[in-house]
């Protein structure tokens, strides 16, 4: 009989992309917002991982998926227009299948308290069993971000784990009864 993993055995993997994070210059408030929300809904929270802006983001996506195979990977920073803002140019090739409508309400409910939310260009999907999703870099929207995340994350790492919860979800997609 196989088990079904406890989702405090899920880990989210923090990767913060600021070459100023990077560089000593300002210090990384993302994790700490992201720590929280993870323990919220019983998930730990690796050390993060802090690369400057461009190319880095897919040697360290990469050696996440490889080496740890965490549940979730978030990504903070490098989503938005200036030159060296590519985290979404450097995750989308990893993805095995994009997932549009995560980043739709997480950019939705950015919008309802401004209408920069919009700008963010982060990506969502899941590669090698990992769900990574792509949040924009101030400590604000990684907020606003995980209070749309928390409500997806057990409910989408139960469907990359291929685990089905029937007492939960109904034959007919629509959330039965409790």
């Amino acid at each position: 009989m196989t088990e079904t993993p406890e989702s405090t055995d899920r880990i989210i993997a923090p990767v913060i992309v600021s070459t100023r994070a990077a560089t000593g210059a300002r210090e990384d408030e993302s994790v700490p917002v992201i720590a929280e929300f993870a323990e919220s809904i019983g998930f730990g929270c690796r050390p993060s991982v802090i690369i400057p802006d461009g190319e880095g983001v897919l040697a360290a996506l990469s050696e996440l998926l490889v080496q740890v195979a965490p549940a979730v990977i978030i990504t903070s920073g490098g989503t938005g227009l200036t030159p060296d803002d590519l985290t979404p140019e450097y995750t989308k090739p990893l993805l095995d299948k994009e997932v549009p409508g995560i980043m739709e309400a997480v950019r939705a409910h950015g919008r309802e308290n401004t209408a920069l939310a919009a700008l963010s260009r982060g990506v969502a999907g899941v590669a090698e069993g990992t769900v990574i999703v792509n949040l924009p870099g101030s400590p604000k929207a990684v907020r606003e971000g995980m209070e749309v995340l928390v409500e997806l994350l057990p409910h989408l790492c139960d469907q990359v784990a291929d685990i089905r919860k029937h007492d939960v979800w109904g034959g007919d997609g629509r959330r039965s009864a409790e």
